[in-house]
């Protein structure tokens, strides 16, 4: 019963990508929820699975707080962003019965949790499931891999990092990681590089720049591209707008883009 449950919940996910860091404060979230936005603007059908359970950020960012998980035949009823269904999301922030609650969980519980995730929630037909997760390379990294492994291995994985050696280092830990545990590395983002003026749009490397091309270099892995610090970015996140809607001529919106696009070749190249 349990391996018809993994088979139903993801049949029809085409692929499965994880969103990764070493490091807490890089934007792993803002990274997952920006390329979720842009796969959904390519025309994808996309999910965002969020296992950071401390901090489940996911709904605010794409203004689905207080929303009720429903239950079907299948299991778990994702929340859909959008009138159209194209982006759905599944967070533990959604089963708070009050968003201020700590979730203060040993690893057993986290690791039943994300068990769960993956194993009962009805996702449907999907492209790209996005795999939001906590910082570090332990329990709630290794109960995702053995989850998915009982069905099919992710495609690989996005490490993100922002350019100061403090962060560069613990990202590349979690390169090692990926390799230690057989998860393709699909490329480095480096995001917070350079901040983008609000009045002029001049571009000032406030946290020096390059960490992460150099870092995709040293581990042999693809550099997927840049995303500065843009406060319009920022208040589109803490008003669960959509940025790339809002700002299409701006650099951001160009980088994020760009980093969406040659992430679906890779994706392409694979199949």
């Amino acid at each position: 019963l349990r391996a018809a449950a993994y088979f139903s919940s993801l049949a029809g996910v085409r692929h499965v990508i994880l969103v990764l860091s070493g490091k807490g404060g890089v934007g792993k979230s803002t990274i997952t929820a920006e390329l979720a936005l842009a796969l959904r603007h390519a025309g994808k059908k996309v999910g965002i699975l969020d296992v950071d359970l401390c901090g489940p950020s996911i709904p605010r960012m794409l203004s689905a707080t207080r929303r009720d998980v429903h239950q079907c035949d299948s299991g778990w009823v994702p929340v859909y962003a959008d009138a159209e269904k194209s982006l759905a999301l599944m967070s533990v922030g959604f089963l708070l019965d009050d968003p201020d609650e700590a979730v203060v969980w040993r690893g057993p519980k986290k690791t039943a949790m994300i068990g769960q995730f993956v194993s009962d929630v009805a996702w449907g037909e999907l492209d790209v499931l996005l795999v939001d997760t906590p910082p570090g390379t332990s329990d709630e990294h290794l109960a995702i891999l053995e989850n998915l492994k009982k069905l099919k291995v992710a495609d690989g994985a996005v490490l993100v990092t922002t350019p100061q050696a403090v962060s560069t280092g613990d990202v590349r830990r979690e390169a090692t990681f990926c390799k230690k545990t057989g998860l393709r590395i699909l490329g480095i983002v480096e995001n917070m590089s350079g901040f983008v003026c609000p009045h002029c749009s001049e571009c000032s490397n406030i946290f020096s720049k390059g960490g992460g091309e150099e870092l995709a270099k040293l581990t042999g892995c693809p550099f997927l591209g840049c995303v500065p610090l843009d406060p319009q970015l920022s208040a589109s996140l803490e008003q669960g707008k959509d940025f790339l809607k809002s700002f299409p001529d701006s650099a951001t919106f160009s980088a994020i883009s760009g980093i969406t696009k040659t992430l679906l070749n890779s994706l392409q190249t694979k199949e």
